[in-house]
């Protein structure tokens, strides 16, 4: 990968509907080797999507909390129903499975606490392998879905 793919990527985390015509002069190209590049790097793997990002509030999901999942066992089998399960529920945004306790973070979101509770009591709660959840409450994002720093 080199400077010219990486004001690809820049530009395209900055705006991914711009056009082909628009990217290739923003990166000082012209289009048929700007839109091979494109091509190359989704083919790579660098590029992975594109997806419209979303006001959770302006859509009806005001209400975020942050789950922390301690496991009571931390087997293959248990791990992998876990993350399976972790999977198949849409209101989980984020998932990571971290080092050291807890084992893993999620980001929920619900409509409003009515509603977490009962995403938490018939979903989350019955999740394969939890020892314990620990939620708090999101007060407000600061950074949110920001681009990677591509420049240095």
């Amino acid at each position: 990968m080199d400077a010219t793919d990486r004001k690809i990527l820049s530009e395209l985390q900055r705006d991914g509907r711009q056009t082909l015509t628009e990217l290739a002069e923003r990166v000082q190209l012209t289009v048929s080797p700007c839109h091979r590049r494109v091509r190359e790097l989704e083919r790579d793997g660098a590029i992975t999507g594109y997806r419209a990002i979303l006001d959770p509030s302006a859509v009806g999901f005001g209400f975020q909390t942050l789950v922390f999942v301690s496991m009571r066992e931390s087997t293959r089998d248990v791990i992998a129903a876990f993350e399976a399960a972790v999977t198949e529920i849409p209101y989980i945004l984020d998932a990571d499975r971290l080092f050291g306790d807890p084992d893993y973070l999620l980001r929920v979101v619900a409509r409003d606490l009515e509603h977490f509770q009962q995403i938490y009591d018939e979903r989350l709660s019955a999740l394969p392998g939890v020892q314990r959840l620990n939620t708090t409450l999101v007060m407000r994002s600061v950074v949110d879905e920001r681009a990677l720093p591509l420049g240095g």
